[in-house]
């Protein structure tokens, strides 16, 4: 996770950290999304910089880490600038990016932007719907139970933007069976996460289990590495962290780097 949660922070700070992820072999950077949160940006509200604009930027300055939103609170967004803006976004950075979408929760920031905080669920359903059909590159009208048209040309049509779905509820597990490429748990326990990710896993379509964490105040690079190996052991193909304040983003991740490329959990 890059940290994209202070105004103050250098708008530079975003690219070194993304080259220095890249260098020391992380998969991929995901960045959070916030609009018009009620309150200030901080622990609780990330996406100082929108996360579309900014995975584009990110892109020109790197070679191969991928780049994904962790989450891009999909019912706040139009679908069809949402879906033209990730497709060219996927074309521009050779296949570099991942949408990882969300319900969202902060029902004052729907309130301020217009949207539907209790259909949130159903249009984030029905975006999904109208995205597949988007990037599947037909040219047949389409109606679906939200979103539809006559006559429209999509393009430029995307290779490939998997799909990540985050959230804890039994709603967003729904949502990841039937749409996602991978899920991704937040503030779940292993043994929680392994409850829920062993159905996913072994679907009629299996979905890549993934876990986001943290870097609690006064831990080592040893305990979160710790901590990300007690996911992994259940289950967690993939483990995101977030490594506080920007700051000390860069030395964080080159300890952990150390430690996860010792025991041969990434390539260095």
């Amino acid at each position: 996770m890059l940290p994209d949660e202070s105004p103050d922070m250098p708008a530079a700070t975003l690219g070194a950290l993304a080259r220095t992820a890249e260098r020391l072999g992380y998969h991929t950077a995901w960045l959070p999304d916030h609009i018009l949160p009620p309150e200030a940006y901080g622990p609780v509200f990330g996406g100082v910089y929108e996360p579309l604009v900014t995975i584009g930027f990110l892109a020109a300055v790197t070679e191969r880490l991928r780049f994904g939103t962790s989450v891009l609170v999909a019912p706040l967004r139009n679908p069809f600038v949402l879906a033209k803006q990730v497709a060219t976004l996927a074309r521009l950075s050779g296949d570099r990016v991942t949408l990882g979408l969300g319900v969202g929760w902060n029902r004052p920031e729907f309130e301020a932007v217009g949207a539907h905080y209790g259909r949130r669920g159903e249009i984030t359903d029905h975006t999904l719907e109208l995205l597949a059909h988007l990037f599947s590159g037909s040219a047949a009208p389409y109606r679906g139970p939200g979103f539809g048209y006559d006559r429209g040309v999509f393009e430029p049509v995307p290779a490939a933007v998997p799909i990540m779905i985050g959230g804890n509820s039994p709603a967003a597990l729904r949502r990841a069976a039937r749409w996602a490429d991978s899920w991704q748990a937040v503030s779940l326990t292993p043994a929680e996460f392994a409850e829920r990710a062993a159905p996913l896993a072994a679907g009629a379509r299996p979905v890549v289990p993934t876990v986001r964490i943290g870097w609690p105040e006064g831990a080592s690079a040893d305990d979160v590495a710790d901590t990300a190996r007690s996911y992994t052991a259940v289950g967690a193909r993939r483990v995101a962290v977030h490594f506080g304040p920007y700051e000390r983003y860069d030395e964080r991740m080159a300890a952990l780097a150390r430690i996860l490329v010792d025991h041969g959990a990434v390539s260095g």
